[in-house]
């Protein structure tokens, strides 16, 4: 059974479902009927923090298992939108959420492809009447069946009336009735610009009805992020080293709160990396020990 999502001017969308030749078997709802759902539920469980944003997201794939069932039982089912608004700092997993959420949509039958094509202001405006429009519907036939994600989508609003970017919102909202069954449109940036962007075309609040807020990580789930990152890569830290790299997060934050989040995690763990290489390249008979092994010299 496919999901068709049909979004209607100034009303609610409506879910359907697309019967199939034969009769489906009702999934198993504890959790083993599809291994690639499941797999990527536990893709998204792995995600250090982010306790919210995969709350909704387990929300929102269980309506539309029990909207299968509902069908099933010819029983009425609530309206479906799935064009979301994503607010938080840079390094807080917006573009990684994104991503699965297109992979478990692919599977659940509500997008056909479940690719992502990510974008900015740059690849949407372009720099003489007309051309934004030509530029946004290239990206927007990539997207097809999928999701575009526009990151930084406050900045389309920046320029005012006669600001190009004002082209590409008003493309992008015909095609949101163009391809209504057939696109999902993520707009990412911060909280306080993307709230005053939604605010400055009157259809796009209604659009984007899910608002999902990324928190900045705490201390101690940088920690474990940057644990994460060695041990998918083989590494390790010494316990000493362990210390130093806390200390130096730590340090990071309170100089600049806002300095990327997991991207200045993933910095200082391929920095220590590089590190590590150069102080073992001319080292010879080398231990798996000593080529897993991060330590203090290879942070400070």
């Amino acid at each position: 059974m496919s999901i068709k999502i049909t979004f209607r001017s100034n009303l609610p969308p409506v879910l359907q479902t697309q019967p199939m030749t034969s009769e489906p078997e009702l999934p198993d709802y504890a959790g083993s009927s599809n291994k690639k759902t499941e797999e990527i539920i536990t893709e998204l469980d792995s995600l250090i923090g982010l306790e919210s944003v995969k709350k909704l997201i387990h929300e929102l794939y269980a309506f539309v298992e029990i909207c299968k069932r509902r069908e099933k039982e010819k029983l009425n089912t609530e309206p479906l939108v799935l064009h979301t608004v994503f607010s938080g700092n840079p390094g807080t997993g917006k573009t990684t959420v994104a991503r699965l959420i297109g992979k478990l949509f692919k599977e659940m039958g509500v997008l056909p492809k479940g690719h992502i094509i990510e974008c900015e202001r740059a690849d949407l405006v372009g720099e003489y009447v007309g051309h934004t429009a030509n530029k946004t519907r290239e990206l927007v036939k990539k997207a097809l069946g999928g999701i575009l994600f526009i990151d930084e989508a406050y900045s389309l609003a920046r320029g005012g009336e006669k600001d190009f970017g004002k082209e590409a919102i008003d493309a992008l909202v015909k095609a949101m009735e163009d391809h209504k069954d057939n696109l999902i449109l993520i707009l990412a940036g911060y909280k306080l610009e993307m709230d005053a962007f939604i605010k400055t075309n009157p259809g796009l609040r209604s659009r984007f009805p899910l608002h999902i807020d990324f928190p900045d990580y705490s201390l101690d789930e940088l920690m474990s992020i940057g644990e994460q990152m060695l041990t998918g890569r083989q590494y390790t830290f010494s316990p000493q080293a362990k210390i130093v790299f806390r200390r130096n997060l730590q340090n990071m934050n309170a100089i600049q709160p806002y300095s990327g989040n997991a991207r200045m995690v993933r910095n200082f763990v391929e920095k220590a990396i590089r590190r590590q290489a150069v102080r073992l390249y001319r080292q010879p008979n080398l231990s798996r020990e000593d080529l897993m092994c991060i330590k203090e010299v290879d942070i400070s």
